[in-house]
């Protein structure tokens, strides 16, 4: 398992995206390991043939754990008879009897012993036979829960965070491990070590009412971490949410006259998302508090500006991978560091670090035709802005001759959601109104 992270300790095995017995080149995708940062792909580091998975498919390993061997064909292991347990003893081949052989009664069942096996002897079959306590071939079973097994400083964190007893937690990891998953499921009012399972078929209490023809589709690693994540943050947050009415018509002309040619020497289209984050760099500059986080009870103001910058993952979520020193970035720049941290979230290729450290989180609805959309605050940060559909709407505009006029031109919203402990309304309203003025009276032509 790969330091994904310096924060990572642990991660996941999702999918094994080789089999035993394929071949792997250098740096050709192995499998998909799921943190408690960001799911990627892992390539492998050697070429050679998957010879060997150690840990399969849904299984938590810390970090440095042996995930599988990469080797020459001629390593790959043949099937192999079950191991013998230790201490076992062996046993002898025994003859076939010359003679008729007479039904015997059923045997009962033999202790191993220390010492050298006795003579058999048949005795009648007991009421109540007593096994003694020796050593058993099957697999010994996992520690009892209640000795609190924690395998990593990430679960320790989780549970002492939710004020969790790690002794009344079930461990279904290897050897009775507690898993990320036992201490959510733990939180989340699951079975714990002092409870029964339910019988197969019991009813589960739900709040759903769930009927013969529903499917139950339980919550990936993503769709778990961003629910965890949202509900601490409306819990966290005196949530406010702000919104104005953007003229992105000089913008859109700009786009028009060089879309084209941005697309033949860039290879993606040129959106409204690289001119708001523009905008938003050279705004926040003059209210700083907006890019800043809660930290008990004191403001962070921070001096970097490095955006968040929220990706749709489709069915499985989405993502904020992190654009850094964003106001550093010239129109181009932003664009290209835009495109390629999207690319890479959606074909599993962002490390850890990159989706930490944001300061400020810009979630973008307009692709999908959205009107107004109130986002929830991505903690610890104090707010995050929300970009809608530019439509074409009728307006009221300024003639030159001073009198006012009707004319078409290209309308967003944008609505910043903001945390009322960081500062008040009337902040957040002067802000959004800098960000439009910027966004709607810009040379955007020059740039």
């Amino acid at each position: 398992m790969p330091q994904l992270g310096e924060t990572v300790t642990e991660g996941t095995i999702t999918k094994w995206l080789k089999a035993v017995g394929d071949t792997v080149a250098v740096d050709e995708p192995l499998f998909e390991v799921s943190t408690d940062k960001v799911d990627s792909e892992v390539p492998s580091p050697v070429a050679g043939v998957l010879t060997e998975i150690v840990v399969p498919e849904g299984d938590t390993v810390e970090v440095g754990v042996r995930l599988a061997v990469v080797g020459d064909a001629s390593e790959a292991p043949a099937p192999s008879l079950p191991a013998e347990p230790e201490g076992a003893t062996p046993v002898e081949p025994v003859a076939p009897p010359a003679g008729p052989v007479t039904p015997a009664a059923p045997a009962v069942p033999a202790t191993p012993a220390a010492s050298a096996p006795a003579p058999p002897v048949v005795r009648p079959p007991s009421p109540s036979p007593s096994p003694s306590p020796s050593p058993s071939p099957s697999p010994s079973p996992s520690p009892s829960p209640s000795s609190g097994i924690v395998t990593s400083p990430l679960v320790r964190k989780m549970i002492g965070e939710r004020s969790l007893d790690a002794a009344t937690i079930v461990g279904t990891g290897g050897g009775g491990r507690i898993t990320r998953r036992d201490v959510e499921a733990a939180s989340a009012g699951g079975p714990s070590a002092g409870q029964a399972p339910a019988a197969p078929g019991a009813a589960v209490p739900s709040l759903a009412r769930v009927t013969s023809g529903d499917e139950r589709i339980p919550f990936d690693n993503i769709r778990r971490r961003t629910a965890e994540h949202m509900v601490a943050s409306k819990a966290t947050s005196a949530h406010v949410a702000t919104a104005v009415e953007v003229d992105f018509e000089v913008i859109e002309r700009v786009r028009r006259a060089h879309g084209d040619a941005f697309r033949a020497e860039e290879g993606f289209g040129l959106s409204y998302l690289p001119f708001i984050v523009r905008a938003y760099c050279d705004a926040v500059h003059s209210f700083p508090a907006v890019n800043a986080s809660v930290d008990g009870d004191t403001l962070v103001v921070h001096h970097d500006v490095n955006l968040g910058i929220a990706v749709d993952l489709g069915p499985a979520g989405l993502i904020a991978p992190v654009v850094r020193a964003a106001d550093g970035l010239r129109l181009r720049a932003v664009a290209r560091e835009v495109n390629d941290l999207a690319q890479r979230a959606r074909s599993k290729q962002l490390g850890p670090d990159e989706i930490m450290g944001g300061t400020f989180t810009i979630t973008n609805m307009g692709p999908f035709g959205t009107l107004f959309t109130v986002p929830i605050i991505n903690q610890p940060q104090v707010a995050i802005l929300a970009t809608d559909a530019v439509k074409k709407r009728p307006v009221v505009v300024e003639g030159p001759d001073g009198d006012d006029a009707i004319a078409v031109h290209s309308m967003g919203i944008l609505t910043l959601s903001w945390d009322h402990r960081a500062f008040d309304g009337a902040y957040a309203a002067s802000f959004l109104h800098s960000l439009a003025e910027i966004l709607e009276r810009r040379d955007w032509e020059a740039e």
